[in-house]
């Protein structure tokens, strides 16, 4: 998958237009998932998931919120600087700020 390096704030998860800004914009870096067989933390364990999601700044791949054990939003608010997180899922190209609740997508669309 290709990973855009730099992202923007968009409208929010229900398609309203927002004035917020995120914080975390310079935490993306170039980064190589974990794995590519799933969850990182669900295959340790035995768990299931719905979708996949990587962390922008150490490439950990955990399951979404939709998933049983929502992985990605615990590496998220347990890892200090790991606050932005891209879909995994092919075809799919935004990304997550979970500090700031924000839904971004490549700076350049």
């Amino acid at each position: 998958m290709s990973e855009p390096t730099s992202w923007r704030v968009t409208a929010d998860v229900e398609g309203r237009p927002t004035a917020q800004d995120c914080a975390h914009l310079d935490e993306p870096r170039e980064v190589t998932p974990s794995t590519t067989e799933g969850c990182e933390d669900c295959l340790r364990i035995g768990g299931t998931w719905v979708h996949l999601r990587e962390c922008l700044t150490c490439g950990h791949v955990s399951c979404c919120d939709s998933s049983p054990h929502r992985h990605a939003s615990a590496h998220a608010h347990t890892t200090p600087g790991h606050d932005l997180a891209r879909s995994f899922e092919p075809g799919e190209n935004w990304a997550w700020c979970y500090a700031d609740q924000l839904l971004l997508v490549p700076a350049g669309r």
